[in-house]
């Protein structure tokens, strides 16, 4: 039974997994999401592999078995993996840990020729890098991307089995072009390109742009991440060494979602020590009518930007809590942005913001999109974030949005004790059963 201290303690919203995850005899690995829990459980909901028979249900702790569970990207038969330890994605199919120079070798690539041989002094800043070395740039990354990166079918669940430190380092999870995901109970860690590329033309001075995201969704509809935990660590950008000016970047995003993907769930995470978090909507032009977001309960601290970057769609942000305090180097430059005439409503967030912070900056836009919504709170003290914004910014954000949150299953209507109770229902290893 779920006592109603336990409801006190840890809000509606956990009442809502232990209800569900002590109904009946039904597991972690089989939990399906509760009804009304945000966009991923419109329509047909989002049940994963809970369907699953004995005969497709894996326990995986190496990248081999991770690949052999996954099977056919293709294969749409109701599967559960549950990961048992940590699954190193650079290691080979005996186990072997693989390093940067071991993908290079063969390909012609070395870091210093490739920096040399398109420094803007010389090569100029009008066009993306073409030539020996970025082929041979191409052909390493590829080797790389073939390693580490996971293809999920529709109808699976990958799921950390609870007591173990479950998760996955230096891989990525690609959910593309299908339906019906849940990844639950994950810390997936220091997903890194080892060969980014150059792109002069990024912005004013250029970047170097990077490949990887923990997870990425693609076209994907109907998914569900909970209870993960997102990190950069052990290697912080702090680290990364800089090239023409600007920092060498080989982490990428912690869970975009982009490509027309639609009705996904975003619930009880932690992202931390990480730039560019999370990005819905590919560009300015993604799927009109799609990118239908909700999230809520999570945790962003040592986050820099995009908590997220939204363009086009409908996302609902609902009790969340931003620490915005500098972290092992990750200063934050704001928290939301809406661009690209993107509906969002925050509601009933919380943020911390040190000595210094400016509300101003926690919000973030092109002058089209639209944040609506209210309850939030900064430093415990009801805070009109828009109008902190739109004071001190000539692209303003519209405060009205062409929809309304329905699908709002464990919404707090304060948001007064998130920074308490997030802090312990949060992230990868708060579930037990």
């Amino acid at each position: 039974m779920v006592s109603v201290a336990a409801v006190t303690a840890a809000g509606l919203g956990a009442a809502v997994f232990a209800l569900n995850a002590n109904a009946g005899t039904v597991d972690l690995a089989h939990q399906v999401l509760p009804a009304k829990d945000g966009w991923a459980a419109s329509g047909t909901g989002t049940t994963g592999g809970s369907k699953a028979d004995s005969a497709h249900v894996y326990t995986v702790s190496t990248r081999a078995q991770l690949v052999k569970a996954l099977g056919s990207s293709t294969n749409s038969t109701a599967k559960i993996i549950q990961v048992k330890g940590v699954i190193d994605a650079n290691t080979d199919d005996a186990g072997k840990k693989l390093t940067c120079s071991d993908y290079a070798a063969g390909t012609g690539y070395s870091q210093a020729a490739y920096v040399k041989a398109y420094d803007p002094a010389t090569y100029g800043r009008s066009k993306l890098p073409s030539g020996t070395q970025e082929t041979a740039r191409a052909a390493a990354q590829a080797k790389q991307s073939k390693n580490i990166v996971f293809k999920v079918p529709a109808n699976t669940t990958i799921v950390g089995v609870p007591g173990t430190k479950a998760g996955i380092t230096g891989g990525s999870l690609q959910v593309k072009s299908v339906d019906n995901v849940i990844i639950r109970n994950l810390t997936f860690a220091a997903t890194e390109d080892c060969f980014p590329q150059w792109d002069p033309t990024d912005g004013d001075t250029g970047n170097w742009n990077s490949a990887y995201d923990a997870v990425t969704l693609r076209g994907a509809t109907h998914v569900w991440a909970d209870h993960n935990t997102f990190t950069d660590a052990p290697s912080f950008d702090k680290a990364n060494k800089t090239f023409y000016g600007r920092e060498y970047q080989i982490h990428d995003g912690d869970l975009d979602i982009t490509n027309g993907s639609d009705l996904v769930t975003v619930e009880r995470n932690q992202f931390t020590n990480h730039d560019k978090t999370m990005l819905i909507g590919s560009s300015d032009t993604d799927s009109v009518g799609k990118l239908r977001v909700s999230i809520h309960h999570n945790v962003w601290k040592g986050i820099i930007q995009r908590a997220p970057l939204a363009r086009i769609g409908q996302i609902h942000l609902y009790n969340n809590y931003f620490d915005t305090t500098a972290l092992n180097g990750y200063a934050p430059l704001y928290s939301i942005n809406s661009r690209a005439k993107a509906q969002v409503v925050a509601q009933n967030n919380a943020w911390t913001v040190p000595s210094g912070g400016k509300v101003a900056k926690l919000l973030s836009g092109d002058g089209t999109g639209s944040i609506a919504g209210s309850g939030n709170l900064v430093n415990g003290t009801t805070t009109d974030l828009v109008a902190a914004y739109n004071a001190a910014s000539s692209k303003k954000l519209k405060t009205t949005v062409n929809w309304t949150p329905t699908l709002t299953a464990g919404i707090e209507s304060s948001a007064k004790n998130l920074p308490t109770s997030l802090a312990t229902t949060t992230g990868a290893g708060v579930l037990t059963n």
